[in-house]
């Protein structure tokens, strides 16, 4: 690790106009004279904060550089939340599954959380907005026959013994999970205070929001983008009892709840959710379940919530003559890029996190004017300290690799980096790499933007989700893989570079008449996943449409267990289209 002063180092080209610019990097306080070489080095005409850091005045003066700040709209206010602490974000979470030896059973249902996070919600009454769950039987157990001891966090039941039973509670997340991800991540101690999360479905917490905007609008003048970080609800992330990730899902709904949420729903829909619709036997709705109505309802109801609240932040920012995007992670639930309300957010642009092809096509399909992708890795100490200079500039390397395929593909309209550039400046090999990435991504860009790519067949991912999901099944975040899923993962990350055209429609879809463009249809997961399909291949118009599309010449592509579902003589139940047939044990003497 040298720190040698970047002006010694060469970047082929690195003055030519055509090859700078389309580049975010990040700055903070007392790294002025660094951050113009670096600026300068790579070509960059934009510069942004990060969480835990500031853009000094004297940065945001220079000619010619786009400012881009973070803005928060449901946290980093805590003189706001601390004195609405019943307007928090919420969660519906499980116990442990515990079995009962007596008639009489205690589980301590928040001993496995983070205390610092997790908090039980006793401002409502548990017994209206809790469940205690019979595991064994499936069934909920009446509400007189358990009893929630406040002081102790425990709820004590009356069970039958060695049956199975857990407690879904109503939970307070008294610190928002990304920041408290950041904030242990870089060590930030006891003197950076705890960002709680406020839920905006509350008047006052609504109001605030759009107040604290136009304040900030009217402080930050010198502000070109704003970079909302990200809206109003975090995707599933909560952590266990050692401040270590329990349960994580990036497309997860659960850190929306609330009763307010749930009483205006039943308004709506006229049917009340229950706990149990939320915790969902443990598996609290995870993308690779195949989602009940009363989710994809849910689901809906928060989209149109999210989308005209969002519209409200926009349009404020847009009155003050600046541009508005946002971050496609943290606080992105209810967005939905591919969803139907999307668009009437009005948003200039899009930022995430490319990890991969797939991840880069997820960001770059969106249907808006800016398309971000930040590159990896993120400059945070977890990777840039001493003696990890070959780490850090393989996982570069790799990371624009793999994003490169995808980017001839669908061409995003920037790049950019994230964290604290004080550590990134250390290592001068990765440095130098970086600069002839954004020299490349301004060579491609050049060649191929305003153009249409050469697509020779039009393919369609079949699963329970559609489009909503477009270039998301599978994923984690940053394009890393589940184990179980890391074949399927391949699959899409060979397509997002192919010269091909990939749509992805769920089983309404097919249902209402598959599009006479489409040349070949994928079928690809584990059963009973939402990916597979499950009980739906059990419909007669689902396998008819799929027989008669091959039979007129399609294609059809099953990896895993496609179409599998137990019934009428076959796990695979287009095995005639196929020519092949799970064995699941039924068949060994037939």
């Amino acid at each position: 690790m040298k720190k040698d002063n970047l002006h010694n180092l060469t970047v082929k080209n690195r003055t030519d106009e055509a090859l700078t610019g389309s580049l975010t990097l990040p700055s903070e306080e007392n790294f002025y004279d660094e951050t113009l070489e670096m600026l300068e080095l790579l070509g960059a005409d934009a510069i942004r904060n990060s969480d835990g850091t500031t853009l000094p005045e004297n940065l945001k003066d220079l000619a010619e550089i786009k400012v881009y700040t973070n803005f928060f709209p449901s946290r980093g206010h805590n003189e706001f939340a601390l004195d609405h602490l019943t307007e928090c974000s919420r969660f519906y979470l499980s116990s442990e599954f515990i079995t009962a030896e007596s008639e009489e059973l205690e589980i301590a249902f928040c001993e496995d959380y983070f205390s610092k996070q997790i908090k039980p919600d006793y401002d409502n009454d548990p017994y209206s907005w809790w469940e205690v769950m019979n595991r064994t039987t499936g069934e909920t157990v009446a509400t007189s026959d358990w009893f929630v001891d406040q002081t102790t966090n425990t709820v004590t039941i009356k069970t039958t013994p060695y049956h199975v039973y857990s407690v879904n509670f109503l939970a307070y997340g008294v610190w928002d999970p990304v920041h408290m991800y950041n904030h242990i991540t870089n060590d930030w101690g006891d003197e950076v205070e705890r960002d709680i999360a406020f839920d905006v479905r509350y008047p006052n917490s609504s109001e605030y929001a759009e107040k604290a905007l136009e304040q900030w609008l009217i402080d930050n003048p010198k502000t070109d983008v704003v970079r909302f970080t990200t809206f109003f609800y975090q995707f599933s992330l909560v952590f266990n009892s050692n401040a270590e990730e329990k349960y994580v899902d990036w497309f997860g709904y659960t850190n929306t709840v609330s009763p307010l949420a749930i009483e205006a729903f039943e308004e709506e829909y006229g049917y009340r959710l229950r706990p149990e619709d939320f915790v969902d036997q443990g598996y609290y709705n995870s993308t690779f379940r195949i989602p009940s109505k009363q989710y994809l309802d849910y689901m809906d109801f928060q989209q149109r919530f999210v989308a005209k609240k969002a519209k409200t932040l926009v349009d404020l920012v847009h009155k003050y003559d600046k541009k508005a995007i946002m971050f496609l992670g943290d606080q992105w639930i209810g967005t939905e890029p591919y969803g139907k309300y999307f668009s009437s957010i009005g948003l200039d642009g899009v930022v995430g996190s490319v990890g991969d092809g797939v991840t880069l096509r997820l960001i770059a399909d969106i249907d808006v004017e800016i398309r971000e992708g930040r590159f990896l890795p993120y400059f945070f100490p977890d990777t840039f300290f001493e003696g990890n200079d070959e780490a850090i500039l393989e996982e570069a390397k790799l990371n624009w690799i793999k994003a490169r395929r995808a980017l001839f593909r669908s061409p995003l309209t920037r790049i950019g980096y994230g964290g604290y550039l004080s550590l990134a400046y250390k290592f001068k090999d990765f440095i130098v790499y970086i600069a002839e990435v954004a020299k490349e991504f301004r060579y491609i860009k050049q060649y191929i933007e305003n153009h249409q790519s050469l697509k020779k067949s039009k393919i369609a991912i079949l699963n329970s989700w559609g489009e909503i999901r477009t270039w998301a099944p599978y994923i984690v975040a940053h394009g890393k893989p589940y184990k179980l899923s890391y074949s399927y993962l391949g699959m899409m990350e060979a397509l997002s570079g192919l010269a091909v055209d990939v749509k992805f429609i769920n089983f309404d879809d097919l249902k209402a008449g598959i599009d006479p463009d489409i040349d070949v249809i994928i079928n690809a997961g584990d059963a009973h996943t939402a990916f597979s399909g499950g009980e739906i291949f059990t419909d007669e118009a689902v396998v008819s449409a799929l027989r008669k599309f091959v039979h007129a010449g399609g294609g059809l592509i099953g990896l895993g267990d496609p179409t599998a579902y137990q019934a009428n003589g076959r796990f695979f139940q287009l095995a005639d289209v196929f020519g092949i047939d799970k064995e699941v044990g039924y068949s060994q003497s037939t």
